[in-house]
């Protein structure tokens, strides 16, 4: 059997230059040099026309044939939105699962909490991001692990870092609202020399909320440098720093199938309680221009991250009592991501064809080491959690008892893949897309108390195919089909050593799609749209056996289909338009478990938003727009439900040369909702109605 492991840095970097060097043979024009972070020509149209997650390659939108969404932070942060969740909450079927422990999203119905990127880089630790560092941010929808491996069973998440620009300004700007919300930020650009170019992003932020007792404090310090070594080599590095020391909120619970009737800022936690998040990366890309047709490209990532918490969050409600019941817990976690990626992309003719080819190699190491611990039980000698009256919690009423070490792991993860995708131009009508990877994966964990040490093997093959059909000049007809894989140990990084069924059915899940769509340029090309139609599934879910429980057999199947509909551009003169609206039944059709039937937590049956800007070049400008989200459940049950809502935000500013001042309105009507939710008893309400005033400029 073909091993990875086998292939050391050089012999990879030997055959990918073969490849090209083979390949370059034949007369062609290489695109331009994929660099993550290009800045659209045009700041304030929404709409990004090229992309480069869907490929791994610079790709109209139009000839990508599966749905990406494209989100410029710029459009979110105006409105003091520094929350991945929120930011991304009025796509079309993306919704947020996230509490303030770390990010967690649900695409097309499934759990993409694992799947982010940062560049095209795996980025899955367990922590909430700061996008004061984004361009923009790039949802694509469906399985990816034809080039990102493991995971991506709704999509991806792949931020687009901030890179340095030659001749770009630098810029200064100050935030400050309710809830004691104050920031200040700086962009800062230079170019010491011809072939070098600097940026540094950082800043602080600090605000309270209106949840009592809760508050937080970002800080951010992000350097980076493009360097032309050569006319051929460009080495761009990016070194980032950011901590988010914050008061946890775990919400309120379900009472009677429906949150809690409370006032929005009871909170059940404890003046003690904290998370603090500190991450450091540090990434290296070196782009060689081979010749007119080929580059070679090597990233290469370094991330950590240091969290720590001490949390009492809530477990439910007891009707009995009229009391809601919680647990106190601590950890210690210390996570590292190491990965190095190899690639060559050109293009070569044949037979009168074009294609576009890409070749790859992946190699991660990944080390994740938490220790928890927790309250001790009543019944084993200690003090229990004190529950709290649902209307009017004492919040003093503390856990004073000791804590126990109750699980203390260490996970090694080693992975490597090896892919190739041609992208195909047939004719003006006609360009066909074909993927295939191939990866090995690896983990182990060690249960430091119990010395119990369980390691799990895990192979994937996750193809994809497209067609891109363009009749018509501005419009293009396109079908898909993707797999992707995700094995035992591969979410969450580990496993759990000496479990009742790890000698059973731990091969990995599989996920496969069907979509067809249209993708369309209407108004002279100003404005684009994506109808996309699909079906996704988990066909081999993992549950348990009816026969015996404590058995776990792949026979699951989870199941979502949808329907989306985008819409960006340029309206008319100094006109916009971002928007879109998606409907999804995402359901658990087969498991043993009692939930078949049910529909998937916190994904609505429809959401989606639309915002009208009006912004010319300079003066007064002004923007408003909706976001909708149809009711949900909060858990898998089906037993709590969180109502549908809708928020409307407006903003309005003045522009001149140097200077740009504005003020954002957030739930304008000051409707209560709930944004999400982790289980019945703990949901997530949205933020009342909240102005937001913002200054900067730029030099």
């Amino acid at each position: 059997m073909f091993s990875l492991s086998r292939l050391t840095p050089v012999s990879l970097g030997f055959s990918l230059l073969l490849t090209a060097g083979f390949a370059c043979a034949a007369p062609a024009t290489l695109p331009e040099t994929v660099v993550y972070g290009d800045v659209d020509e045009e700041a304030d149209n929404p709409r990004v026309k090229e992309v480069s997650t869907a490929t791994r390659t610079a790709t109209p939108v139009r000839y990508v044939p599966q749905a990406i969404d494209a989100l410029k932070t710029s459009n979110v942060l105006n409105y003091g939105t520094n929350d991945l969740g929120k930011a991304l909450s009025g796509l079309p079927n993306v919704s947020s699962g996230a509490d303030t422990r770390f990010d967690s999203l649900r695409i097309r119905g499934f759990d993409a909490s694992n799947d982010f990127y940062l560049d095209g880089v795996r980025d899955d630790s367990q922590y909430v991001r700061d996008l004061h560092n984004i361009e923009r941010i790039e949802v694509l929808k469906g399985p990816a692990a034809v080039l990102y491996g493991r995971g991506s069973q709704g999509g991806i998440v792949n931020r687009i870092s901030k890179a340095p620009e030659a001749g770009r300004r630098s810029t200064l700007e100050a935030q400050g609202g309710s809830e004691d919300l104050r920031s200040l930020y700086a962009d800062l650009s230079a170019d010491p020399t011809d072939t070098i170019s600097l940026r540094l992003n950082m800043g602080n932020e600090d605000s309270n909320s209106f949840r009592d007792g809760v508050s937080s404090h970002r800080q951010l310090f992000a350097p980076s440098m493009s360097w032309q070594l050569t006319p051929e080599l460009n080495w761009l590095v990016q070194y980032e720093y950011s901590r988010f020391d914050r008061t946890p909120d775990r919400g309120i619970p379900g009472v009677g199938g429906r949150p809690a009737d409370v006032k929005r800022g009871t909170t059940y936690g404890d003046d003690r309680d904290y998370i603090d998040d500190t991450t450091q990366s540090l990434r290296s890309r070196l782009t060689y221009e081979l010749n007119d047709n080929w580059q070679l490209r090597h990233t290469a990532s370094l991330f950590k991250l240091d969290s720590d918490f001490d949390n009492t969050y809530l477990t439910g409600f007891n009707a009995a009592t009229q009391r809601v019941t919680r647990q106190r817990w601590q950890q210690d976690l210390r996570t590292r991501n190491l990965f190095n990626n190899l690639e060559a992309e050109g293009t070569v003719d044949t037979f009168g064809f074009e294609h576009r080819l890409l070749t790859g190699v992946e190699i991660g190491s990944q080390r994740r080491d938490p220790k928890l611990y927790s309250a001790l039980a009543v019944n084993q000698g200690g003090q229990a959690v004190p529950a709290l009256d649902l209307y009017n919690p004492d919040r003093s009423q503390s856990h004073r008892g000791a804590m126990t070490l109750s699980s203390n792991n260490h996970t090694e993860v080693e992975s490597r893949g090896i892919y190739v995708q041609d992208q195909l131009r047939i004719n003006d009508q006609w360009q066909l897309l074909a993927g295939l990877r191939y990866d090995e994966f690896e983990v182990a964990t060690t249960n430091k108390l119990r010395n119990l040490k369980e390691d799990r093997n895990s192979y994937g093959l996750s193809p994809r195919a497209g067609i891109v059909w363009t009749p018509l000049q501005h419009h293009s007809f396109y079908a898909s089909w993707s797999k992707t894989f995700s094995p035992v140990g591969g979410g969450l990084i580990g496993i759990t050593p000496g479990a009742s069924g790890n000698g059973n059915e731990l091969e990995p899940e599989q996920t496969r799609q069907k979509e067809v769509g249209i993708k369309s340029d209407w108004l002279d090309e100003r404005l684009s749209t994506t109808l996309a139609v699909y079906e996704l599934e988990l066909y081999n879910r993992r549950t348990s056996d009816p026969n015996d429980p404590t058995l776990t057999i792949l026979t699951g199947l989870q199941r979502s289909r949808g329907i989306e509909l985008t819409a960006t551009g340029r309206l008319v003169g100094n006109w916009y338009l971002r928007g879109g609206i998606g409907l999804q039944d995402a359901s658990i059709v087969k498991d043993n478990n009692g939930l078949e039937g049910n529909r998937v937590s916190n994904v609505a049956k429809r959401n989606g938003s639309l915002f009208i800007t009006w912004k010319p070049e300079l003066g007064w400008y002004a923007e408003t727009g909706v976001t909708l989200v149809g009711q949900r459940f909060a858990d898998n049950q089906n037993t709590t439900v969180l109502p549908g809502y809708s928020a409307w935000d407006a903003l309005a500013g003045y522009r001149h040369k140097d200077w740009d001042i504005r003020a954002a309105l957030n739930n304008i009507t000051d409707r209560t909702y709930y944004s999400s939710a982790t289980s019945a008893g703990q949901i997530q309400l949205g933020e009342p109605r909240n102005l937001v005033v913002s200054a900067s400029y730029s030099f």
